[in-house]
């Protein structure tokens, strides 16, 4: 009976020890909780700056952002995921450089006129549909476009026609040395002469 009598007696006791311990941590766990909400306010706050700048150069769109996570510390951020840009500036950049590799191929890469397959700047004539392409110089064979009326190699007239700046000169052409050739139709020898002996 002493024991139970003991029992009754430190029951009260205890409970009532229990309850200041649970009013003693109540202040201390509301504090952390407090400090924990202020901290993960502030971080969402910075990570919506953050993460509003990478995304586009506005800077009205980049304070809207930061006011709305600021005022609306959850839902905001929520909302602002919703209606944030879905590329941020790198990706874009990255992006932009890719299209413009892409365009700088195409470009590079020949195809024929004709059936647009895919040539060599050597071809004289497309493989697939047999398009003329290119046409060796008559003089020096090197691979001319077909619209070409002058070799860039070795300056021949590919139509036939004087060259420009050309009409007037005399046949006579110079030769490094300073001495000038004769007209082709003129012998070697110079002007006939009658035979001496």
């Amino acid at each position: 009976m002493s024991v139970l009598s003991f029992l009754a007696a430190a029951g009260p006791t205890s409970s009532s020890g229990i309850t200041n311990t649970i009013q003693g941590l109540t202040g201390p766990v509301i504090g952390c909780a407090v400090t924990f909400f202020v901290f993960f306010w502030l971080s969402l706050v910075y990570w919506t700056y953050r993460d509003i700048r990478s995304r586009t150069q506005d800077f009205l769109a980049q304070v809207l952002a930061t006011v709305l996570a600021a005022l609306f510390p959850i839902g905001g951020v929520l909302i602002y995921m919703i209606l944030r840009p879905r590329q941020t500036l790198a990706e874009v950049y990255e992006r932009q450089l890719e299209e413009e590799s892409l365009l700088a191929e195409m470009t590079e890469r020949q195809t024929c006129t004709n059936c647009h397959a895919r040539i060599e700047g050597d071809f004289q004539v497309c493989p697939s549909c047999g398009q003329k392409l290119k046409r060796p110089c008559p003089k020096c064979e090197r691979l001319l476009e077909l619209r070409w009326t002058f070799c860039p190699y070795c300056a021949t007239n590919l139509t036939g026609a004087p060259m420009p700046g050309m009409q007037g000169v005399s046949p006579v052409q110079s030769v490094p040395g300073g001495v000038a050739n004769a007209p082709s139709n003129m012998p070697m020898g110079g002007p006939a002469v009658g035979n001496r002996y």
